[in-house]
């Protein structure tokens, strides 16, 4: 008798569950459906016991005494776990944690991480400035230890950031895997994060915006930096390596530089969950020229702005397939300390694209690579021989005529690994334009689009 009497809240939880079942079975008895109501009530009873009976069994029998409330947290982070790999319960530190996140500013590492379908830690990416950005940690990366304690495929998400986050100043050892590299260890010091999602800069009037997450301040930051600058040649908006953020800053900002489209619809299995977010009349760019750079890290809200402006025929998406978590996610208070992130709708772009699992697609695939200029290699060109024609004529001659190599090619550093990824984020933008062949890319396309745009204005002029 002892063990019916076991977790009511429980039971009486099964019994709402049932009665909904069965309700519901009515509403619907006209529609065509794969189960009767009938059955449907039976197979909640038969789940409503298993869990019942698990329960009661861990309060009487596991090795360690467990209570009411332990057993029932346990159950809720069990059952969000397993949904994928965004839902989950949150916790008093998580709960607490996630509410910091958004507004711009917290303690930690600054990185953005997920469980891999094995459980494991993976790093989407590390936020521009941050401890982890500074301590080079990159997308991909496996954290299997964190000051010395293994990270098992039991560990939840919650946990993790329990672990990674303390008191500014502190540190904390990672335990990292990079590809077939051997393990090797990463302190980093914890700092009080505030991230500045924008930065921008112009260069060969080109304007350049840095967007490493969205928050709040993402949108008007972008749209002083174009109020400002009206009269740029074309735009490179830069997403590699963002994690995401606000959807609202990511609608936002997407809506600066469209007219009268959609942007990106959400759809889940209430009315609720599913909504279409449209842009105003007015692109505050006025039609400038964009290009988007993606890459792997590129994920979420930062998804939803290549997605649309490539759809809507705005922008050239240069660079790699993105990561491809394009779902929604619902926080639900269970009190005023805890709750649970629940996954709710996917992302789609406005021609129907899913985004979730499938990422966004460039429309020019340039993978990363560092551009490395040959030193020393003469050209031979008419100009240079003695006779050449019009040679006196020094008003025709080109600056770089006659020119000899000024010393040959620099040695190889033996000691320098060949395979070793320069930083680029970490250069000048002029130098990164240079280096970066994913933003040299980027460069030339929008040169080659205002050569074209001459072109064309000149045969029309001539008409």
């Amino acid at each position: 008798m002892k063990k019916l009497l076991v977790l009511p809240l429980l039971f009486s939880l099964m019994a709402c569950n049932s009665s909904e079942t069965k309700s519901e079975g009515k509403e619907n008895s006209s529609e065509k459906v794969e189960l009767s109501a009938k059955e449907k009530d039976k197979a909640a009873d038969i789940a409503g016991k298993e869990l019942q009976f698990v329960c009661a069994c861990i309060k009487f029998e596991y090795v360690n005494e467990m209570s009411d409330e332990e057993i029932i947290r346990k159950a809720i982070e069990g059952m969000m776990s397993n949904l994928d790999l965004h839902s989950r319960y949150l916790n008093e530190k998580a709960f607490n944690s996630l509410k910091n996140l958004t507004e711009g500013e917290f303690g930690g590492l600054g990185i953005e991480f997920y469980l891999d379908d094995d459980g494991y830690i993976r790093v989407i990416s590390a936020i521009d400035d941050t401890p982890a950005y500074k301590a080079g940690l990159k997308n991909g990366d496996l954290i299997i230890g964190v000051d010395g304690e293994y990270l098992g495929t039991n560990t939840t998400d919650v946990e993790v950031i329990e672990k990674l986050r303390g008191k500014p100043g502190t540190k904390v050892k990672l335990k990292i895997i990079r590809g077939h590299q051997p393990a090797f260890d990463v302190v980093i010091t914890r700092d009080l994060i505030k991230v500045k999602s924008v930065k921008t800069e112009i260069l060969d009037n080109i304007g350049y915006i840095r967007i490493s997450t969205f928050d709040k301040n993402t949108t008007s930051d972008i749209k002083k930096f174009l109020q400002e600058n009206k009269k740029i040649d074309g735009i490179i908006i830069d997403v590699r390596n963002n994690p995401g953020g606000l959807l609202d800053e990511a609608v936002s900002v997407s809506d600066l530089f469209l007219k009268n489209c959609k942007i990106v619809s959400t759809k889940g299995r209430t009315k609720d969950n599913t909504m279409d977010f449209f842009s105003d009349d007015q692109d505050v760019s006025d039609g400038m020229p964009i290009v988007v750079l993606i890459n792997s890290g590129t994920a979420s809200a930062s998804e939803i702005i290549a997605g649309a402006l490539r759809d809507n025929k705005r922008a050239v998406i240069i660079g790699t397939r993105s990561f491809g978590k394009g779902s929604v996610q619902k926080v639900i208070p269970l009190s005023k300390e805890t709750g649970i992130k629940l996954t709710t709708a996917k992302y789609y772009t406005p021609n129907g694209e899913c985004i979730q699992g499938n990422g966004i697609t460039p429309d020019i695939e340039a993978g990363y690579a560092s551009i490395k200029k040959v030193d020393g290699v003469f050209s031979l060109r008419e100009e240079i021989f003695k006779n050449a024609l019009d040679s006196k004529e020094s008003g025709k001659k080109h600056p770089d005529s006659n020119k000899l190599p000024d010393s040959p090619p620099k040695k190889v550093d033996k000691d320098k690994k060949e395979d070793e990824e320069p930083d680029f984020r970490k250069m000048s933008l002029k130098e990164r334009a240079e280096k970066d062949y994913q933003l040299n890319k980027a460069f030339d396309t929008l040169k080659a689009i205002k050569i074209y745009n001459k072109l064309i204005g000149e045969k029309k002029d001539a008409k």
